[in-house]
């Protein structure tokens, strides 16, 4: 790893601790269960269960029980997917930039603090990034050493692009869900960080996807990320612009405002038909809009979580 990828990591990792330890002030109560923060290696006894492993010279210690943990015997199964189709670029001046993100830039950092709070609850985690195939997915881990290799991961997809230089990338999440859900062969929670935007051909094959992994007796958590202000509201003013679709280059100029109003109705709609098809199959539905901060996840998630352990 070359010293400015270390120096950008160092950033992800401090940003999602700060995150998450903000979070557990600011709730006054610690959402970690199941395991002791102070014996960070250890989880409490329960009593019922095998005598194995307790570690009685901690118990001469803290007349305490407390069995050793072992990465088989954590809490949850995590495999966090993200979407790198270029339309995730959007706006691609803002790559990288943590004060400004664009959807790529907010869901790394989404998936980093996520990792960071996994990691803390012992849980085991894993990462899959999608655009037009699977890019790259790894096993769900919990130690240390897949953290950092995670990490790095996620790293890897902030490295700034211009418009010129930019891939173009269409999204085939519902290769990406399909496979996922085969290669899940225990019960895990599905994180899913994407835009959703694919082709009207595209919405039943994506909900028949997402039907595979709740009959497969995954959990799903869908955060559609998008760019409240300028994918929804279309919030340009009225000055002409040039419109880019950022997977296909095609471009369209037109004056924000006059289509402004049709153009919301119909996000609005994809939006709530979305919603709509999650309820169904009992998947939470999440929007996230990149300029309100990733603290936004962080509840919905425990919530999930904590009602799988």
């Amino acid at each position: 790893m070359e010293l400015d990828q270390v120096t950008r990591y160092s950033g992800l990792g401090f940003l999602a601790r700060q995150v998450v330890e903000g979070f557990i002030t600011g709730r006054h109560k610690s959402p970690f269960h199941g395991f002791s923060v102070e014996f960070s290696d250890y989880r409490q006894y329960n009593p019922g269960e095998s005598t194995r492993n307790i570690d009685w010279h901690l118990y001469g210690r803290t007349d305490k029980l407390f069995v050793k943990q072992f990465e088989e015997e954590t809490n949850l199964r995590c495999q966090l997917l993200v979407d790198q189709s270029t339309s995730m670029l959007f706006p691609v001046e803002h790559q990288g930039d943590v004060e400004r993100p664009n959807k790529m830039t907010f869901a790394v950092y989404a998936a980093a603090v996520l990792v960071e709070l996994l990691h803390r609850q012992r849980d085991a985690f894993g990462l899959t990034v999608f655009s037009d195939g699977i890019d790259m997915s790894t096993q769900c881990r919990s130690n240390e050493a897949h953290q950092r290799y995670v990490m790095g991961l996620l790293d890897g997809l902030l490295k700034p692009v211009k418009m010129d230089d930019r891939p173009l990338r269409t999204s085939h999440m519902v290769e990406a869900l399909h496979l996922t859900a085969e290669q899940l062969h225990r019960r895990s929670l599905v994180v899913i960080f994407t835009d959703a935007l694919v082709d009207d051909a595209e919405r039943e094959p994506l909900y028949d996807a997402l039907r595979h992994l709740r009959h497969n007796k995954h959990e799903v958590i869908l955060f559609h990320t998008v760019d409240q202000r300028h994918e929804v509201e279309l919030d340009y003013g009225s000055r002409p612009y040039q419109f880019v679709d950022l997977e296909t280059d095609r471009r369209v100029k037109l004056r924000p405002n006059e289509v402004a109003e049709a153009y919301r109705k119909q996000m609005l709609a994809m939006q709530e038909e979305l919603h709509h098809k999650a309820l169904q199959l009992h998947i939470d539905y999440v929007p996230v809009d990149i300029g309100q901060g990733l603290e936004q996840l962080l509840l919905p998630f425990l919530v999930k979580r904590n009602k799988m352990v």
